[in-house]
């Protein structure tokens, strides 16, 4: 399993990647060191700066992906954006686990002010749109013994269980 969230953090301790941010993003950097916070309140509040960050970060993320994914002849990836971005299309399945907008509230409101976490699920995708052939939904507003059994569902219809 891999983790497009996994591979941004990890570009966070690269520093040819935090100086093409710190290019893009002067604002978000003190000190030398571009600050996330500060990042994600920028480009949840506006779209050009959202625009300019993806287009910066998910290229590389992608790439870095796709880098370790071949190495295996089944994998399974965690990919945020992937149909913002355009990235189903590289993929031979897409598994989308779909949730209602209460339930995604909840879900970030360890982290976040349910007024943030609302904030960036308005420029998510809108998930009724999410109807691509390939595509396999899952409803994931239940349990998560509900989920594992939608989980075994999927693996069986893609022929790996």
């Amino acid at each position: 399993m891999f983790s497009c969230d996994e591979i941004s953090d990890g570009l966070w301790r690269d520093s040819e990647y935090l100086a093409g941010l710190a290019e893009r993003f002067p604002a978000c950097v003190s000190d030398g060191i571009p600050q996330k916070r500060r990042l994600s309140d920028l480009v949840f509040s506006d779209d050009d700066a959202r625009k300019k960050l993806n287009e910066y970060a998910h290229p590389r993320i992608m790439e870095i992906l796709f880098s370790r994914m071949k190495e295996f002849p089944i994998a399974f990836a965690e990919v945020p954006l992937l149909f913002e971005g355009g990235y189903e299309t590289q993929f031979d399945a897409v598994i989308a686990l779909i949730r209602s907008r209460e339930s995604r509230i909840r879900s970030v409101a360890e982290r976040l002010t349910p007024a943030e976490a609302a904030q960036r699920i308005a420029v998510q995708i809108d998930q009724s749109r999410i109807a691509d052939a390939r595509c396999l939904r899952v409803e994931n507003n239940g349990s998560l013994e509900d989920l594992a059994r939608a989980a075994e569902e999927i693996l069986h219809r893609l022929g790996l269980a």
